[in-house]
């Protein structure tokens, strides 16, 4: 018989929709029935894509013993974190104070006013992993609750006072310096681990804005920065992290070399991951990083485009590819060397030159292919140029793929979530740019219509979409990504509508979230009140609200001349660049923010018909190398009235298409020419 949750939306939800367990969504009813009954709440926040999420719903919540104990003594409350990352940040922060680690899914304890007295992540069914068991910890809460009620308040009070603690971080910061700076990617540097390539150990995370961060000083000529991200590239790319078959990263490595990943993949991943592919391609000329960003693109709009009940839904792309297909975790992507043997057949050799494929296995007794040779080894032993051994070895890939589209795929969170959408906007607008790939430009105009058509309901932008349904206020960091987003598609599609809808969606976010204290918080200030209003600073596997925030007024300021804009971003950026200096991992978005705040940025305003021939011309000259510090304008003559300042009150010279090269509004004399630009651009 189906729980409440059968009328909720979410796919995670909807997983749990079965179970005995009486589930409630987050919502005034579980907490007046709380307090009613006066019993504890359970709390449990997940994802669609969580393995262990799965593991423990099979063990515990599908128990019937289990959810009889749930049902009797406490009210069950089921969150999608990625619906709701304000309860996600309040409860995970009680969590990490009472384990000192968090995780998912995430097992917290409330008094019927929300306030957490007890939590953990995943609990077994049975004691082990030095976990007592879910049923043990049920049954000792429920005894604590009814004998010794006022520890457990005590508990709840000093919980709330370290997640407001935690929830306020002091900030000291006077000014953005290019010390800072140096610090930070020093710190990069040294914490580097150049044997096995990443920051940190297992499991090991990417750190796409960390690289972004280093790529952004190689383009200035930092050799280390760039020898850094070129190494993590790599690494990541090899294979196992990376899919070699069928492109796209998954979450992370549960080992050091970048092996075995957690299969699931992550729309936000893969759209961070593909832009520093991109970049690193435009600073090396590399092809083999142009083809790792082209591949995870296409993945992403093969395999991530929203299709609930079958029916397609052009723009949107969904959140997620889950880990386990079939019952088992990797099913879809491991291999047997049986099975190669069938498929590649006299190819074999040539391909375990390229990749291993030990017979016993490198993960359960099944192969995880990645690459152990490279393409230069392999062109001197077969005696082939490196194209002609790329070439091959992707004709092989292209075969594993074509039997790996028989096997179940794994299932997909089809929700449409602003934030990690807009992510991908940014992704393929910036490739379409760069790379000419008009493809790429229909995919970011159509998901930025997507967003704008589905997301904004009755003139308020929403979180998530699925089956023709928008939901959930915004977050912050939905209205600063999909600032961010349009005005990267307007640089690579010049219509003043982008520009226009995110001036609209700037002052939005101004008025709704703003902290008088500096910066935003990262709900609206409308929103439903929970125990703590959250203001998450840090940047984790997405950039925090409040940094892509800054970045988005920094370049609004730029291309509208608003100061405000750039007064409150880099207030904002001052407070936090101690703390990005020493914690640069952690803060790595806001390194880009200070970074671009401190660099010698050039307004670009190019006025002419841009099909024209010698429009494009300039266009194509702008974009002919990676330039993270240039915010450009582009528009026939006269610009349209919703056109941003940058293009105001400008001429084109001779009736020619003409460009002007600003610094802070102070422009050098307008050029013609692609080759005057060009000295312009490089002055």
């Amino acid at each position: 018989m189906a729980n409440r949750l059968a009328h909720e939306n979410s796919p995670y939800l909807l997983q749990h929709s079965e179970n005995p367990v009486d589930w409630y969504p987050w919502g005034e009813e579980a907490f007046t029935k709380a307090r009613r009954e006066d019993k504890p709440i359970f709390l449990s926040i997940g994802y669609a894509a969580c393995h262990w999420c799965h593991v423990m719903a099979h063990e515990s919540f599908e128990d019937p013993e289990i959810a009889k104990l749930m049902n009797q003594s406490f009210v069950n409350i089921k969150v999608d974190r990625e619906e709701r990352p304000d309860l996600d940040s309040i409860y995970m922060s009680a969590v990490v104070a009472i384990t000192g680690q968090g995780g998912w899914p995430m097992s917290v304890f409330l008094t019927p006013d929300g306030i957490p007295f007890f939590g953990g992540t995943y609990f077994p069914a049975q004691p082990r992993y030095g976990m007592p068991a879910f049923k043990q910890v049920l049954e000792a809460i429920e005894r604590s609750w009814l004998t010794d009620r006022q520890r457990l308040q005590e508990a709840s009070l000093d919980l709330f006072h370290q997640i407001q603690q935690s929830n306020a971080i002091e900030l000291s910061g006077s000014q953005i310096s290019k010390n800072s700076l140096e610090e930070a990617a020093m710190r990069l540097v040294q914490t580097y681990d150049w044997e096995s390539s990443g920051w940190g150990k297992a499991p090991k995370f990417p750190q796409p804005m960390a690289i972004e961060f280093l790529l952004r000083r190689a383009s200035r000529g930092d050799k280390l920065a760039l020898d850094v991200a070129i190494n993590v590239l790599n690494a990541m790319a090899r294979g196992g992290f990376y899919d070699v078959v069928g492109g796209g990263f998954a979450r992370y490595s549960t080992d050091n070399e970048w092996l075995v990943p957690h299969f699931e993949k992550m729309l936000y991943d893969n759209a961070q991951l593909a832009r520093v592919y991109l970049h690193a391609y435009l600073l090396t000329n590399r092809d083999f990083y142009k083809r790792i960003c082209v591949d995870t693109l296409d993945f992403i709009h093969r395999d991530l485009n929203a299709t609930p009940g079958n029916k397609p839904v052009i723009g949107g792309f969904s959140s997620s590819l889950d880990a386990d297909s079939e019952g088992e975790e990797g099913r879809y992507y491991v291999w047997d060397r049986a099975e190669l043997e069938q498929i590649l057949s006299e190819d074999l050799s040539f391909f375990g030159d390229a990749f291993g494929i030990p017979s016993a296995g490198n993960f359960e007794g099944k192969i995880i292919l990645q690459r152990t040779s490279k393409d230069v080894v392999l062109a001197e032993k077969y005696e082939l140029s490196e194209n002609q051994v790329s070439e091959q070895l992707r004709k092989m890939l292209q075969k594993l793929n074509e039997r790996r589209k028989q096997r179940i795929r794994p299932g997909t969170d089809d929700k449409v979530l602003t934030a990690w959408n807009a992510l991908a906007l940014i992704a393929f607008a910036e490739a379409a740019r760069y790379l000419k790939r008009n493809n790429y430009l229909k995919i970011a105009q159509e998901n930025a219509s997507f967003l704008l058509d589905e997301l904004i309901v009755n003139g308020r932008l929403l979180r998530s979409w699925r089956n023709g349904k928008a939901q959930h206020n915004a977050y912050l960091e939905d209205y600063a990504s999909l600032i961010l987003g349009l005005l990267t598609l307007y640089q690579s599609d010049p219509n003043p509508f982008w520009y226009a809808a995110a001036e609209k969606l700037a002052n939005e976010m101004a008025g709704s979230f703003d902290d008088p204290n500096g910066g935003f918080f990262d709900t609206r200030v409308d929103q439903e009140g929970l125990i703590i209003r959250p203001k998450d600073l840090q940047d984790n596997a997405t950039p925090s609200g409040n940094s892509s925030a800054a970045i988005a007024l920094l370049q609004l300021s730029i291309y509208s001349g608003n100061d405000e804009y750039r007064e409150k971003a880099e207030k904002i950026i001052s407070k936090i660049s101690p703390l990005a200096s020493r914690y640069p991992t952690a803060f790595a978005q806001w390194l880009t923010a200070a970074d671009f705040t401190l660099a010698d940025t050039k307004e670009v305003a190019i006025l002419g018909d841009p099909s024209a021939t010698d429009t494009v011309k300039l266009v194509n000259k702008l974009w002919a190398t990676y330039r993270p510090d240039i915010i450009a304008a582009i528009s026939d003559f006269p610009p349209p009235p919703e056109a941003p300042a940058l293009l105001k009150d400008r001429s084109m010279i001779n009736d020619r298409p003409t460009a002007y090269v600003c610094r802070r509004f102070v422009c050098l004399h307008p050029v013609t020419t692609p080759g005057e630009l060009s000295d312009q651009l490089a002055g």
